[in-house]
């Protein structure tokens, strides 16, 4: 495949297949794998190890992106409770149908999501969340150094290093992004970073 440079305004990266010449989106920018629809990527226990230290016991969270409810059912073993599990696509019945984008919600600790990470969904859903509670997100590590995440990392208090998560299951392989827990709040605050 031969890489093509993203454009302006946090269009995806895309790749050329050599073998049919399309253009097509990829998961990451050293991957050929195609991007799945939603970016729907169920989330690792291993990924979800690091952010436990950081969560009081027990937290009463709500999960926007839910998908097919894995981190809920990770942090529910952990003895958090669930207050309300949503998507725009849900994978189980017990995951409400609604956007993260326009349902607000209270009552509750966190936001805690591992959310899709095209910018076009990624920047205002930071904001829409943060604005009412703080929010944890599971993200590409690098997107904390690129200039149109400024205004985001200025109101990021935590920054929780995970590593290289293994998304595809059953693969011998982890992914080629690092990637980190990031607490998004409403005001500024100064960003601590946690290591492994």
């Amino acid at each position: 495949m031969r890489a093509r440079k993203s454009w302006r305004g946090g269009l995806p990266p895309f790749r050329q297949h050599s073998f049919s010449g399309r253009w097509d989106i990829v998961m990451g920018k050293r991957s050929e794998f195609e991007r799945k629809e939603r970016d729907f990527y169920p989330t690792p226990y291993e990924a979800v190890v690091p952010l436990l230290s950081q969560l009081p016991r027990p937290t009463r969270f709500a999960e926007p992106c839910a998908g097919d409810g894995a981190l809920v059912d990770h942090l529910m073993a952990h003895g958090h409770v669930c207050a309300r599990a949503r998507d725009i696509d849900p994978r189980r019945c017990d995951i409400d149908k609604k956007d993260a984008l326009t349902t607000l919600t209270g009552n509750i600790d966190f936001f805690i999501t591992n959310p899709p990470w095209e910018w076009k969904i990624l920047d205002p859903l930071i904001r829409f969340l943060s604005e009412q509670h703080p929010t944890w997100l599971l993200l590409n590590a690098d997107v904390m150094h690129n200039k149109r995440m400024g205004p985001h990392m200025k109101k990021c208090s935590r920054v929780v290093s995970v590593g290289r998560v293994k998304w595809m299951p059953g693969s011998k392989n982890t992914g080629m992004e690092n990637c980190a827990w990031m607490l998004f709040q409403a005001e500024p605050s100064t960003t601590t970073f946690i290591g492994r």
